[in-house]
């Protein structure tokens, strides 16, 4: 399994960009999807050779300058552009933040957060994706789903290890890319406690985590839309936005919303249904 994280991104990325969007004619013979590895390096400023030697892991630390130039080259987003710093800084052990275990405990506030936010589905999860606290909606939506089983939960375990995930998620191969792709944000194997989790899923679910792994970049989607199939309401679509709590805490909420009336009515009916109260696994 490659542990070359800057280079699986630097590539990734360049084959994203289209030679239209650097202002690049495209050509009939292009063989390469996105841009040539040549063409990154003359928007960018440096060699063809230095290009080839950080997507292959044999230099992983750019200089600030050459990773600013490559980041306005690729037309890199706010956030590519900070988990491209990470990556070059991660590359040399530089960070030690996996040397905590992953917080069980919910602060107070976040707590009452939580409280307020109900009957939204909402959860909160740490940094190896387990599930520490939820409202009430969220769990009139993911415990007939099994999602909930466990002390704690924990949502890649669930994903790639629970046959009835891929009901549950109809859009199995993304819900599982967006995991692995959290797992992947950070330190990655620096961090001993995310690494014993992605040896663990390596073991037991196979080829479907250690393809994802070794070919994905560790960037997830902070918002979007995905498919639930619930056994009472069927298929919802649910928009979700996800918001990173201070770095003392290494956890994140993430907020469902329905994305049509359809999903919107679903939720109303099932927060009619079966009232409740915050719920939170025991530390």
């Amino acid at each position: 399994m490659s542990d070359n994280e800057l280079g699986l991104f630097l590539r990734t990325r360049r084959e994203a960009v289209t030679p239209a969007e650097v202002g690049l004619p495209t050509g009939p013979r292009r063989r390469t999807p996105g841009l040539r590895r040549a063409e990154l390096a003359t928007l960018a400023g440096v060699s063809v050779e230095y290009v080839t030697r950080l997507e292959q892991g044999r230099d992983r630390h750019p200089s600030p300058q050459v990773v600013a130039a490559l980041a306005d080259a690729l037309r890199l987003t706010a956030s590519e552009r900070v988990h491209l710093h990470r990556l070059t800084k991660s590359a040399g052990g530089g960070l030690c933040t996996g040397a905590a275990a992953p917080a069980l405990t919910v602060r107070p506030t976040v707590r009452a957060l939580l409280e307020r936010l109900e009957p939204a589905p909402a959860v909160l999860l740490n940094r190896i994706g387990d599930l520490l606290a939820w409202t009430a909606g969220y769990e009139r939506l993911a415990g007939p789903l099994g999602i909930l089983e466990g002390n704690p939960p924990n949502l890649a375990r669930y994903l790639f290890g629970d046959p009835r995930a891929r009901t549950a998620f109809p859009d199995w191969d993304r819900a599982a890319d967006e995991q692995v792709a959290a797992l992947k944000h950070g330190p990655f194997r620096a961090d001993p406690h995310v690494a014993a989790l992605v040896d663990e899923l390596t073991v037991t679910a196979g080829a479907e985590f250690a393809d994802r792994v070794r070919t994905l970049p560790g960037l997830p989607a902070a918002t979007g839309v995905t498919r639930l199939a619930h056994p009472e309401e069927g298929t919802l679509r649910l928009a979700y936005e996800t918001l990173e709590l201070p770095a003392e805490d290494d956890q994140r909420l993430i907020v469902h919303l329905p994305a049509d009336g359809a999903c919107a009515a679903a939720l109303d009916r099932l927060d009619g249904r079966r009232p409740g109260a915050l719920r939170a696994v025991s530390a």
